[in-house]
């Protein structure tokens, strides 16, 4: 008696659903998030819908599809154990839909050769996809769920920068600031901040001995005094054709998504070298470093890789920085003395999120005001001590923003459940408006504020919605005007100009009619990239994924780009930052900063 045919085109059939979402996702215009979702959810289901099939329609003998579900098994313990660490990734993004075309793909190709030889040819396939997979390791993965993939032997640009570890260097000669109260003990490690010497140079161009014409703005921390993103005050020439950023200088620098803290010459980021988290000193004008301050603490994941995530806050010459792994800390702008340093993991029982504590501490009068996972906490700005924890909306990466609502001051978060007001001096909850964030995926943009009481939410699902906050004599309420999906910010934050919203819907930018939620335009692709606007020029500087500059008009009548040029050479997250005429931008990798010409007359 002959054995039955084999039924393939049921795996042929599901191998090509998942590898078209794949591939298809993109170019149908979904947002980053859905194609983050896409490519881990719909690899993953796909997975298990060829092991379905195999079992339960593929026609095989029993004792072949037990085998090979066996051979499965343990080929994927072995490359998990085999291999890099940061494998989990490969096998729970790429493995369902990678093994799955082998195994289809290699039945495909044998089905007409005998049982034996049909068998050794899938056992092969699956064999050789997972021995590849333990050659090479996931250097992090792109804002769409792209992993990126090197040789396991490879040096990463962190192992490349220890390498050329400086000296150490003797003490910075420069007054601290006058001692607040006594602070209490520490919670966490607290090494001595060490000065780095100024002789250890960056790689600069001949641009960088021309003295600097225009005073610097100073830039308080994360996306500028008042989270807005929005620079006012400042014009620039905007034929870069013509007249082009000036390279001023260029240095490496370890892993992390932090931005800029800037005071005159002095610019403040974090970072991460080897076993230590980093706050780091450097100056404006040379890229010189100036003082560090380590923290014996590392946090790394497979998606972002390593390294703090939020960025520095400046505020009565003390620098304010909270570290990926929950360390919240006050040191000395002018030398990195530590000054008090408070664990809040440990103080507030939070666990770890799953890429890391995120959001930049907020400075209000005199309290330091943290989300720690979607909790909101303050800290007093002299001593450390936690003055008050206070609502829990469960994870996010949102930062903390400070606003005015009817004359009444308020913190404002953004979380897993939707977005809450806070009084700041108790954390006393004034309003709480909830909406459908889907999970995964959680809020990480910044609330933008439009008038007084109304702001933009949203996530990289859902899209935005406008809420509006009012004060009556039955107390605080808090409805939706519009909700839109023709946005949808991801970790990206957007920017409100006359009327208007402009950020990322994936990663093409877009323009949002903030009457109604209506899409003006969308165009270029960005990646997922950040910006921040020029609002007396009505001009957006954006800096891509990739690493490159570009200049749009903030104008809600078409897209248009003015210029782009290449700044950096890696993924770039981080948000670049332009303090008087020289523009700051960073990645995990290095830095660089350029001198922008002025607008002409």
């Amino acid at each position: 008696m002959s054995a039955s045919p084999l039924r393939i085109w049921p795996g042929v059939a599901i191998v090509a659903v998942v590898w078209l979402s794949r591939f298809g996702a993109p170019l149908v215009g979904v947002g980053a998030a859905t194609e983050f979702l896409v490519r881990v959810l719909g690899g993953l289901a796909g997975g298990a819908a060829v092991a379905a099939w195999w079992l339960a329609f593929s026609g095989a003998p029993w004792s072949e599809r037990l085998g090979i579900v066996g051979l499965l098994i343990a080929a994927l313990a072995t490359t998990w154990l085999v291999g890099d660490q940061s494998i989990v990734v490969w096998i729970l993004w790429y493995g369902g839909p990678v093994l799955g075309l082998a195994l289809v793909g290699s039945l495909v190709a044998t089905r007409r050769l005998n049982p034996r030889r049909r068998r050794a040819a899938m056992a092969a396939a699956i064999l050789s996809t997972c021995g590849a997979a333990t050659l090479v390791k996931i250097d992090g993965v792109t804002g769409n769920g792209v992993a990126q993939f090197t040789w396991r032997w490879t040096d990463t640009a962190e192992d490349r920068l220890l390498a050329r570890a400086e000296p150490e260097p003797p003490p910075v000669v420069v007054p601290a600031v006058p001692p607040g109260p006594p602070a209490p003990e520490s919670e966490a490690p607290q090494p001595a901040s060490r000065a780095v010497s100024e002789a250890s140079e960056p790689t600069a161009t001949k641009s960088a001995t021309v003295p600097a014409t225009g005073k610097s703005a100073d830039w308080p921390g994360f996306r500028g005094a008042d989270r807005s993103g929005v620079i006012r005050g400042v014009s620039i020439d905007t034929d870069w054709s013509s007249v082009p950023p000036a390279e001023l200088w260029r240095r490496n620098v370890g892993p992390g998504w932090s931005s800029f803290a800037i005071s005159g010459d002095l610019l403040y980021t974090q970072e991460q070298r080897g076993s230590e988290e980093i706050v780091s000193a450097y100056r404006v004008s040379t890229g010189v470093p100036v003082w560090r301050h380590a923290d014996a603490v590392r946090f790394e994941e497979g998606m972002g890789g390593p390294g703090p995530r939020a960025t520095p806050t400046l505020a009565a010459n003390r620098v304010f920085t909270f570290g990926a792994t929950g360390l919240l800390n006050a040191l000395d702008a002018a030398n990195g003395k530590l000054l008090w340093s408070r664990n809040t993991a440990t103080d507030l029982e939070a666990a770890t999120p799953m890429w890391g504590f995120a959001a930049s501490p907020l400075v209000a009068d005199d309290l330091v005001i943290i989300a720690a996972g979607g909790q909101l906490a303050a800290y007093a700005l002299a001593t450390g001590e936690r003055r008050w924890a206070g609502f829990h909306g469960g994870d996010g990466y949102s930062s903390p923003h400070a606003t005015s609502i009817d004359g009444v001051p308020q913190i404002v978060l953004t979380s897993a459940t939707g977005t809450v007001g806070v009084a700041p001096a108790d954390g006393r909850v004034l309003w709480e408006h909830r909406w459908d964030s889907r999970l995964p995926v959680l809020p990480i943009a910044q609330p933008a504020r439009i008038d007084d009481g109304e702001f933009l939410v949203g996530d990289g699902i859902t899209g935005v919605r406008r809420i509006a906050v009012s004060h009556g004599r039955d107390g605080w309420t808090a409805s939706e005007r519009w909700s839109s999906n023709r946005l949808k910010p991801y970790f990206n934050d957007l920017v409100v100009h006359r009327g208007h919203a402009y950020g990322f819907d994936g990663a093409i930018l877009a323009c949002l009619d903030l009457a109604d939620g209506a899409r003006k335009w969308k165009g270029g692709r960005y990646g997922q990239g950040q910006l921040v606007l020029l609002e007396d020029q009505e001009v957006l500087v954006v800096l891509s994924e990739d690493g490159e500059l570009a200049l749009v008009k903030a104008t809600p009548d078409t897209f248009t780009e003015l210029a782009r040029i290449p700044a950096l050479n890696s993924k770039t997250w981080n948000h670049p930052v332009l303090a008087g005429d020289i523009l700051l931008v960073r990645n995990g990798q290095e830095m660089a900063a350029f001198r922008l010409a002025p607008a002409r007359r």
